[in-house]
C-alpha cells in the first residue's frame, strides 16, 4: 500500500502565514483556495476529505499538495500565461530580488531602506540591467513576491517540546478523524477547548440589508439605522468555555464571569460527564495558565488522572493548531456581528441558541465554508 500524499512538515511562520491568507479572503480565490487545501492537509486531513471539503477532485488536491511541497508558496499564487516574453532574464530577476531584499547599507549607502527611484539608479550603476524604469520595477518585484512592508516583531518558537507536542496533537487529530486506529492508552474522543472573549454589552459593527441610499433612495425614506455609541460599560463581562468534540463535529459552550482555573475545571468535568469514565477522552488546549498544572497548583493534572483524562497542549506560540479557533470565527460572523445586546442574559441566550442551531446544521454550506476558512489545524 502505498504512503498517503500529505504536505510536507510546516513551522509556525509558515502556518501563520497560511493563517493570514485564509482569514483575510480578499485578492484572489485560487489562492485562497489552494491555502485552504494545503492547511487542512497539515492538519491531517487526506485528499479525499479535503476534496469533499473543498468542493473538488482529488486529483486537483493532490497536484496542490504536490506543488506547494516543491515550490513552496510561489505554487499558491496563479501565473497565468500570455502576453509578450519577458524583458528581464531569470538571472536578472533573481539578482533584482536579492538587492532589493537587502538593506543599502549593505552596500555602503546612507539609506535605511530602498525607493524605487533609489534601486532603479542602483540596478543600473551596477549593471544588472540596461535600463528599468519605476512602474516596471514594481511589477517586477510584486511578481517576485516583493511588496514593500512596514518592520515588525516576531515570536519564534521556543518550546524546547515543540516537536513532541505537535506530533502529538496530530496523532489525536488523525485519530478524531477516524484515520489511525487507538492505541493502548490512546483516548478514544478527542475535545479541542479554548475561552472566547470577553464578551462586552456593546454595539458590533456588522452588515445587513438595507434599502438604497445616496441618489439612487426613495424620496421620502426614512434615514438608514445606526447602531449608538458607548462611553462607559458598567455590566462587566463574560467568557464563553467552548468545546467542540472531533468526531461527532459538536459544538459545547458555557458561559462564565471569568476565566479561571476553578471554572476551567468546572467545564471540563461537564465534559468528563458526557461519557463514562472508562472511555478515556483528550483535551487538546493551549497554554493559557489556568489550563495548567503548575507546582503551586496540581488540580488540572490530578484531576485528569483520576478521572481517565488526558490534556494534550499546543507548543507555546502555536495555538493555531487548535481547531476550537475556527468554530469561534464561525460564531462571531453569525451570532455577534452587527448585534447590540442589552444585557448579558440576551447575549448568552443567542449563544446557547446559535450553538443548538450549528449542532443541527454542521454541514451547512455556509458554515462550512467560513469554518473551513478559518481553520488551521
Amino acid at each position: 500500500m502505498t504512503e498517503r500524499l500529505r504536505v510536507r512538515e510546516i513551522d509556525d511562520d509558515e502556518g501563520r502565514r497560511l493563517v493570514r491568507i485564509i482569514r483575510r479572503g480578499a485578492g484572489s480565490v485560487v489562492t485562497w483556495r489552494r491555502a485552504q487545501m494545503v492547511l487542512l492537509s497539515a492538519q491531517g486531513m487526506d485528499a479525499a476529505a479535503i476534496a469533499k471539503v473543498a468542493f473538488t477532485s482529488e486529483d486537483r488536491v493532490r497536484d496542490v499538495i504536490r506543488n506547494f511541497n516543491a515550490d513552496g508558496f510561489s505554487s499558491l499564487y496563479p501565473k497565468y500565461k500570455g502576453g509578450r516574453p519577458p524583458k528581464f532574464t531569470l538571472g536578472q530577476r533573481r539578482e533584482i530580488k536579492k538587492i532589493a531584499k537587502s538593506k543599502p547599507a549593505e552596500h555602503d549607502l546612507p539609506f535605511s531602506a530602498w525607493s524605487l527611484a533609489k534601486l532603479a539608479d542602483f540596478l543600473v550603476a551596477e549593471g544588472v540591467v540596461d535600463d528599468i524604469s519605476h512602474e516596471g520595477l514594481r511589477v517586477l518585484l510584486r511578481q517576485e513576491g516583493v511588496t514593500f512592508q512596514r518592520l515588525k516583531t516576531w515570536k519564534a518558537p521556543k518550546d524546547p517540546r515543540y516537536a513532541e507536542k505537535k506530533a502529538r496533537v496530530e496523532q489525536l487529530y488523525a485519530i478524531a478523524d477516524r484515520e489511525a486506529a487507538p492505541q493502548d492508552g490512546d483516548p478514544e474522543i478527542v475535545f479541542c477547548v479554548d475561552e472566547f472573549g470577553p464578551l462586552n454589552l456593546q454595539p458590533r459593527p456588522g452588515r445587513q440589508w438595507a434599502a438604497v441610499s445616496g441618489k439612487g433612495k426613495e424620496p421620502g425614506r426614512a434615514p438608514r439605522p445606526r447602531m449608538r455609541a458607548t462611553y462607559t460599560r458598567t455590566a462587566g463581562v463574560r467568557h464563553l468555555f467552548a468545546a467542540c468534540e472531533l468526531g461527532e463535529d459538536k459544538l459545547y459552550g458555557h458561559i462564565k464571569p471569568r476565566k479561571i482555573r476553578a471554572r476551567f475545571l468546572e467545564f471540563c468535568r461537564y465534559l468528563r460527564s458526557l461519557y463514562p469514565l472508562t472511555t478515556r477522552i483528550a483535551i487538546i488546549c493551549d497554554n493559557f495558565s489556568p489550563h495548567l498544572t503548575t507546582r503551586k497548583d496540581t488540580r488540572v493534572g490530578t484531576w485528569a488522572m483520576a478521572n481517565n483524562v488526558e490534556i494534550a497542549y499546543t507548543p507555546t506560540n502555536s495555538s493555531w493548531l487548535n481547531r476550537i479557533e475556527a468554530q469561534f470565527t464561525a460564531l462571531r460572523y453569525f451570532t455577534l456581528d452587527g448585534t447590540d445586546h442589552a444585557s448579558h442574559k440576551e447575549q448568552a441566550s443567542m449563544i446557547r441558541r446559535y450553538i443548538i442551531w450549528r449542532n443541527n446544521h454542521s454541514y451547512d454550506e455556509r458554515l462550512r465554508r467560513i469554518v473551513n476558512r478559518a481553520n488551521v489545524a
